[in-house]
């Protein structure tokens, strides 16, 4: 079935409206959303899309898209029906949805409907019908308050697509055409048989089923007989009909027919897998596998993407107060912290690495290094005497410029004018990370750490050999690899000796990190993790991610955290949040405080309130009896408030802690119990 064969790698980028200033209690998109786009409905002037991420809703024919997924539990939404003013969402492992106010809210409408898997939804008169993966048809008569199995004659029980002619109602599955003129009640083979059969529709006397790999039927008798009618090497995902014009999505794009499928020509998005097609008036939308919505108003002569197609993002920076995003589609800018984003003028390339000095910001690329000093209005390349033009790292050293690249380190004295390789030593020649300590450069490839002390003119090995590093960074004089299955490693002294520190990091592919006082946050293929006591121990910080994606690239700027994703885009996060740190309150105390934690004792967590008076640098940290520093909680500059911190104590034993808040003119201690 095209349900479950579907990739899951792209995402429908769609104009965001959020407001960051919500995103306290978890990660939220900002912008790309994800899903692949496989079907539409449009009730009154709303055109809904349907993906694997949740519902989105345009009002403007496309030029804006919202997500409207409160109440939907399950956002892998295969197949929508609309019956008057309500409109219902089939969900393949939630079963079957329903929302009165145009998607404001969901309420889950599944009694009786024993496979949670609806492939497949339709409306004939107040009938109701569900089609499963696996058994078969489901029939209400009131508006989705229960469902009744209607499965009798229904050999095939994977039932993709409906059709209704009159009376007739037709189911296509993974074993032909069925037609019931009794709604449900018995249901008998057509002529059709010993086909899957993804997409039905009707267009006056005729019935066209779209194939699995042998394109389309037609059937002008009630699919008593059918007769194969073209594009018989194509796998037929969609149908629309406008007047005498039936189009076909398929995998190898739209195409269209007017003489009832004698005939078929190429209606545009010829290089694209189409699993929905929709008219709503004159506009004609496509819903497509890994480029998101395209929008035709002229029968399919010409397409315009609406929305963003979702990316891969391998790199996050600012710029001055810019926000740039590396994909594996250009560059895209935001000038509000996420709220929305424009592409650049640096598109078709994957873009691996940024490096930002001045005025001026390098993107490291598919194609080499490129330049721009007008915030992506233009972009400059600059690879003279670059000799491998994958450039998967880049770093400032002083006036030094690094670039690592898939043949190794090159180096620039001005700014990317001239390139020089500088290799010797460096017996690996895959550079995917760098790292700076003083005059101690550092560089992570496909086998362990090499460390240069002269800018590359003598490479010698750093450890870590037979791991692929993709990840380096230094907090303070710790300095940490992540990399290709192994997690993260810990070295105290410039790489001389690691040790692995992944206790509770559950997954062991890191591919970024970020760094702010003593947190380390760590991007790794399942989702962020934190560390606030140097790798000893780590916290999932996935809350919000659905799904958990891998994590690129992570940055902390602004008062917030941003995870470029591995097909979701990018996601943010509040920074005090994540780490535990919420500010409960904005009316300004009358003067300092640190309240008893709550509750004492507590296993494992307890919250911490505290009260500042005035803006200045917060420091909140746990010690245990003997006086040694096990966790800092806060460290960072906070606004007038009243604060609430969060201690996880999963890793330490049963005994007394302290814990101390020092900031400008202020310190105070408290003892707290942990009992296990």
């Amino acid at each position: 079935m095209k349900k479950l064969i579907y990739s899951l790698a792209f995402v429908l980028i769609v104009h965001c409206t959020l407001n960051i200033d919500n995103c306290s209690a978890q990660w939220v998109q900002t912008g790309p959303y994800e899903g692949n786009v496989l079907c539409f409905a449009v009730l009154g002037t709303n055109i809904f899309a349907g993906t694997d991420g949740g519902v989105f809703l345009s009002t403007n024919n496309g030029s804006n898209w919202t997500e409207v997924d409160n109440g939907l539990t399950n956002n892998f939404v295969y197949a929508f029906a609309v019956s008057g003013t309500n409109l219902f969402a089939g969900t393949y492992g939630g079963g079957v949805f329903l929302s009165t106010n145009n998607g404001a809210y969901w309420t889950a409408v599944n009694y009786g409907l024993t496979n949670q898997n609806v492939n497949s939804l339709i409306v004939s008169g107040i009938n109701l019908f569900a089609g499963t993966n696996g058994d078969g048809v489901f029939l209400s008569t009131n508006n989705g308050a229960s469902w009744t199995a209607v499965n009798n004659g229904l050999t095939n029980q994977y039932v993709s697509a409906f059709t209704v002619s009159g009376t007739n109602l037709f189911a296509g599955t993974d074993g032909g055409v069925f037609l019931s003129t009794n709604n449900g009640t018995l249901w008998t083979t057509s002529g059709l048989m010993n086909e899957t059969v993804y997409a039905l529709t009707v267009s006056g006397t005729n019935l066209f089923a779209g194939t699995n790999g042998d394109g389309v039927f037609l059937s002008t008798n009630n699919g008593v007989s059918w007769t194969a009618k073209g594009l018989t090497s194509q796998y037929v995902y969609a149908f629309a009909v406008s007047g005498t014009n039936l189009f076909a999505g398929t995998g190898g794009g739209i195409f269209l027919s007017t003489n009832n499928g004698t005939n078929w020509a190429a209606a545009g998005l010829t290089n694209q897998t189409i699993n929905a097609l929709k008219f709503s008036g004159t506009n004609f939308f496509a819903g497509t596998e890994g480029s998101g919505i395209f929008l035709s108003t002229n029968n399919g002569a010409l397409w315009t993407a609406v929305g963003i197609t979702n990316e891969t993002v391998y790199a996050l920076t600012f710029s001055g107060t810019n926000l740039f995003a590396g994909t594996n589609n250009g560059v895209s800018l935001s000038a509000n912290n996420g709220v929305s984003w424009t592409a650049t003028a640096l598109t078709n390339q994957y873009v691996y690495a940024f490096a930002v000095s001045g005025a001026n910001l390098f993107a490291g690329t598919s194609s080499g290094v490129l330049l721009t000093t007008n915030n992506g209005v233009s972009w400059t390349t600059v690879n003279n005497g670059l000799t491998n033009t994958t450039v998967n790292a880049l770093i400032f050293s002083g006036t030094n410029f690094f670039a690592g690249t898939d043949g190794g380190v090159f180096l620039s004295t001005n700014n990317g004018s001239y390139w020089t390789a500088v290799n010797y030593g460096l017996t690996n020649q895959i550079i995917y990370a760098f790292a700076v300590s003083g005059t101690n450069l550092f560089a992570g490839t496909d086998n362990g750490v090499f460390l240069t002390t002269n800018n590359g003119t003598l490479w010698t090995s750093a450890g870590i050999t037979n791991e692929t590093v993709y990840a380096l960074t230094f907090s303070g004089t710790n300095f940490f690899a992540g990399t290709d299955g192994d997690g993260v490693f810990l070295s105290t002294n410039n790489g001389a000796i690691w040790s692995a520190v992944n206790y509770q990091l559950t997954n062991q592919y890191v591919y970024a990190f970020a760094v702010s006082g003593t947190n380390l946050f760590a991007g790794t293929g399942g989702g962020a993790f934190l560390s606030t006591n140097n790798g000893m121990s780590w916290l999932n910080k996935n809350q919000g991610f659905n799904p958990i994606s891998s994590i690129y690239s992570l940055l902390i700027s602004n008062g917030y955290i941003f995870a470029g994703t591995d097909g979701q885009s990018v996601w943010i996060r509040s920074y005090s949040e994540a780490i535990g740190i919420k500010q409960i309150s904005e009316l300004v105390p009358s003067s300092y405080s640190l309240q008893q934690n709550y509750p004492n004792p507590f296993n494992p967590t307890t919250k911490i309130h505290y009260d500042l008076p005035k803006n200045g640098f917060v420091k909140l940290v746990v010690f245990d009896i003997l006086g040694k520093e096990v966790e800092t909680l806060v460290n960072e500059k906070q606004t007038a408030g009243t604060y609430e911190a969060t201690f996880n104590a999963t890793q330490y034993s049963s005994g007394v802690y302290f814990y101390r808040l020092t900031t400008e003119g202020f310190s105070d201690t408290k003892k707290m119990i942990l009992l296990k």
